[in-house]
């Protein structure tokens, strides 16, 4: 009924579809208004614009039309390009907070500098968000010449741009391009800074999230870290991996009938779907007996079983040349869905550690969380985001569960002639490489170019050699020679190319082809595996067919594949004993294609399940991040009261003080304890008082005489300083207080999200037990802030502006001392002359090295000596 309705009515994207079509006639019409102005009329057009969006006369949808026109025409100048009505209707999806689905080929990078010179109008700044550095820089230069001409300033951030200052006149600019981890760790840096001058970013107005689906969805899986080294050790990965490999590989026996329970055999069992280790019972006390403990779950064992979780992952999930590869004695990610190296990122959690055990290699030290959040609370700060890809409609829901983000297909300018053929299925995957190998050989003698896609390193160095030996020249680009990729991707499109690639997600270039090649019948795509994400096997498909071109693709697979091993290869395997199929022979059905097709919709629910599960876990901290961050604002701004702020503190400190005090309004004046309280103030605060200073009639006069006492001394010291310093003072030191305290806090968050999927055990929901006790240790640490601040200010100690001069007075007269003295004995006479006096001088007395100073703050203080000694 459903397809009935949607092909008598349309769809509801072909309605959408039909409102911006509209416009897009609309913009059309006023072509010709603009194609008779000079370059200067044409400027001074779109200035006007500018005018009235600045001074807030009329909205950007008001001038839309007008904008969309004036820049189709300044591209035409400028860039020799004229947008087509569907590269408009692109522009204005974005413009609205959408995703723009627009097939490859179809000028994405030009559809989104549209909707940029519309946005850029209002001055606070655009950013467009790319994969790569490359992309980055390449897309800036590119329209560099439209945005100017518009009068727009434009910059773009790589990871090469190390200095704040270049980084901040880049965030200055109109628009600025740069990749998701710039923007994200740039943000983090930003709240660390302990002047507001040094922050780099000015604010989260419009982001055009280019590739969406891999940075939003893709990476989305991975939270941005700013880590530091920490004081609390591990050493336990050495240890661990040899015990996870003295443990034996079990399996999990399903039950035959409801009443029964599973059973396990073996030491631990791994479960590929979710790629988890488990141990068993067994297991349990044979690990328990090999670290020579008696119970691993222990609290004081946390550690070592946290280790041995992570060594078994390291040796039975993750996998060399496919997780990650081993450069220079260092382990390197590779990144799932681009194929790339990830340099510098570490597994968290201990993970990297275990690896670097598992491959002998140095291990290096752990680290822990001074800043964090995810893509998904980083994007979500901004005013308006939008997104384009040529892959969305397949997560559709996961854009519009976390990120209120519609998905709009936008029609081809060009019908596509692609021609998509049904998968073939084999028992082996060594039956299924010989026939890649033979249809390869078919094309390259053929001429046609073939781009052959593979899931993972392993399985493209495989099909290398494979392709070496049968001397059918080629390239490879994976993770390995992803520094070649530009060239390698740009020449894939010659005659006779045979190009092996490891997945082509976000790889921005475009193989462009020939008259002679698009007669031969265009790009050949073949893919040797299904990856478990549908999207990555559509981008493949994607590189085929732009623009109208023709072109084919095909997917092979066997039974022996990951995704059809582990999630349904038992039914098409009983299909394909049925049809009692041979050695070499395949299966070719719309029906096992879309039980292919289940088991990706399978794996992608699973997917999206543990994005949703970490942003559930980081709304948690993302909360308490927005209050400190805000607070650390809030100390940063010039306009800050701090001085009202500190006596808060100081009024909380003392209601806190007579509440362990056990004092209340209640409390008889006769029971008041003041011996306590002189203690706590002597322990906390190191200052003394007498109880006769602090004797009250009643709670709120002794409240008072505290609150009075504490400022009063307060003040007296702080007097040494001008307000302006004194206020310098009391936020550098809240601020590293700040800092500090929420680091450790880090760490304890980090250790509870560790073993808090225990309490499932219990009956308790981890997420529910999370949220409790992450809300208890926020109170805590606020209240540990308030108190540290109170105990910090109370023990600096000033110099009045008379002391230092003084001293400068005294280390001028020292300099001199020294000269003269040099004259008349040596430096060993003076330190032994020195040496001696220090028996016989009392701390207080005169320093002996003439200095003019104390003893004690001269010569007998530790470390550098001054005076005579200090010529040495």
């Amino acid at each position: 009924m459903l397809n009935v309705f949607s092909k008598v009515f349309g769809t509801k994207n072909d309605r959408v579809v039909k409102k911006y079509r509209k416009r897009a006639s609309e913009i059309t019409a006023l072509e010709k208004n603009y194609e008779n102005l000079s370059d200067e009329e044409l400027k001074n057009e779109f200035n006007k614009l500018k005018q009235i969006i600045q001074n807030e006369e009329k909205s950007l949808d008001d001038v839309l039309k007008e904008a969309f026109a004036i820049t189709r025409e300044a591209s035409k100048r400028v860039l020799g390009m004229r947008p087509y009505d569907v590269q408009l209707i692109g522009a204005m999806v974005l413009n609205e907070g959408r995703i723009a689905e627009m097939k490859t080929g179809e000028g994405k990078t030009l559809v989104g500098s549209i909707a940029v010179c519309l946005n850029a109008l209002s001055g606070k700044g655009v950013h467009v968000v790319t994969v790569n550095d490359y992309l980055a820089s390449r897309d800036a230069n590119e329209l560099k010449p439209l945005y100017e001409f518009l009068g727009f300033s434009v910059g773009a951030l790589t990871d090469g741009i190390k200095d704040d200052v270049e980084r901040r006149n880049q965030y200055n600019c109109d628009i600025t391009y740069a990749t998701n981890s710039s923007l994200g760790f740039d943000f983090l840096r930003d709240n660390m800074v302990y002047d507001i001058k040094d922050k780099v970013q000015r604010g989260h107005n419009f982001v055009i999230v280019d590739e969406v689906d891999s940075i939003l969805i893709d990476e989305a899986r991975t939270p941005l870290i700013i880590s530091g080294p920490t004081n609390h050790k591990n050493s336990n990965y050495v240890k661990a991996n040899e015990i996870a490999l003295k443990l034996q590989k079990g399996e999990l026996i399903e039950p035959k009938s409801a009443a029964e329970k599973p059973t396990t055999t073996g030491d631990f069992v791994v479960d590929e779907k979710n790629r988890t280790v488990s141990l068993t019972e067994q297991g349990h006390i044979k690990a328990e007996e090999l670290f020579g403990v008696d119970n691993l779950y222990s609290i004081e064992n946390a550690m070592l079983s946290h280790s041995l979780d992570q060594a078994l992952k390291a040796n039975y999930i993750f996998q060399k040349d496919v997780d990650y590869v081993v450069k220079e004695e260092q382990i390197i990610i590779v990144d799932e869905f681009t194929g790339r190296l990830s340099e510098g990122r570490r597994f968290s959690e201990g993970l990297h550690q275990a690896l670097e055990a598992k491959e002998k290699v140095a291990i290096q030290d752990e680290s822990q969380t001074l800043a964090d959040t995810t893509y998904q609370n980083y994007f979500r700060m901004y005013k308006k985001l939008a997104g384009m890809t040529g892959t969305a409609q397949t997560e559709a829901t996961e854009f519009a569960q976390i990120y209120k983000l519609d998905v709009v297909s936008i029609p081809t300018n060009v019908p596509i002639k692609r021609v998509d053929k049904s998968d073939l299925i084999y028992k082996s995957e060594r039956e299924k490489f010989e026939a890649v190998c033979t249809k390869i050989k078919d094309y390259h003698e053929k001429g046609q170019p073939v781009l052959v896609g593979t899931a993972s390193i392993e399985k493209s160095e495989k099909l290398h050699k494979i392709l070496v030996d049968k001397k059918i020249p080629h390239t490879v680009l994976n993770a390995k020679q992803h520094e070649k990729e530009g060239k390698i991707i740009a020449d894939a499109g010659q005659k006779g190319a045979v190009t092996i690639a490891t997945n082509m997600a976000g790889r921005g270039v475009d193989i462009k082809l020939t008259p002679e090649i698009l007669a031969l019948g265009g790009l050949a795509i073949i893919g040797t595996e299904r990856h478990e994400s549908r999207r990555i096997d559509n981008q493949l498909r994607g590189r085929s067919g732009r623009q109208g071109d023709v072109g084919e693709s095909q997917f092979y697979l066997s039974l022996e594949d990951n995704l059809l091993r582990i999630f349904g290869s038992d039914r098409i395997k009983n299909i394909m004993e049925r049809l009692g199929i041979q050695e070499g022979e395949f299966i070719e059905s719309k029906m096992v294609t879309r039980a292919v097709e289940n088991a990706q919709k399978k794996v992608e629910s699973m997917h999206f399940e543990s994005r949703k599960h970490l942003l559930e876990y980081d709304d948690v901290a993302n909360e308490q991040r927005k209050v400190i961050y805000n607070f650390r604002n809030d100390l940063l701004s010039e306009n800050f009261d701090i001085t009202s702020k500190i006596d808060e503190n100081r009024v909380e400190y003392v209601l806190n003080l007579l509440s362990d005090a056990n004092i209340t309004h209640s409390t008889s004046p006769e029971d008041f304890d003041y011996e306590f309280i002189i203690a706590k103030l002597k322990e906390d605060l190191h200052f003394i008082i007498e109880s006769d200073d602090i004797k009250s009639e009643n709670y709120q006069d002794l409240e008072e005489k505290l609150i009075s006492i504490l400022k009063d001394t307060y003040e007296n010291k702080m007097n040494a300083v001008d307000s302006k310093q004194k206020n310098e003072i009391e936020k550098v030191l809240y601020l590293q207080i700040l800092d500090n305290a929420y680091r450790e806090h880090l760490y304890a968050m980090d250790t509870l999200k560790t073993g808090i999927g225990l309490r499932g055990y219990n009956q308790k929901d981890p997420l529910v037990e999370y949220k409790k006790e992450s809300y208890n240790m926020f109170i805590e640490l606020i209240s540990n802030i308030k108190l540290e601040i109170i105990k910090i200010l109370f023990a600096v100690q000033l110099q009045s502006k008379d002391d230092r001069q003084k001293e400068q007075e005294a280390l001028q007269r020292m300099k001199e001392s020294m000269e003269k003295a040099n004259e008349h004995i040596t430096t060993n006479l003076a330190q032994e002359a020195v040496k001696s006096s220090e028996k016989k001088i009392a701390r207080n007395e005169p320093c002996p090295c003439g200095s003019g100073l104390k003893y004690k703050q001269c010569c007998g203080k530790s470390g550098p000596k001054k005076g005579l000694v200090a010529g040495n």
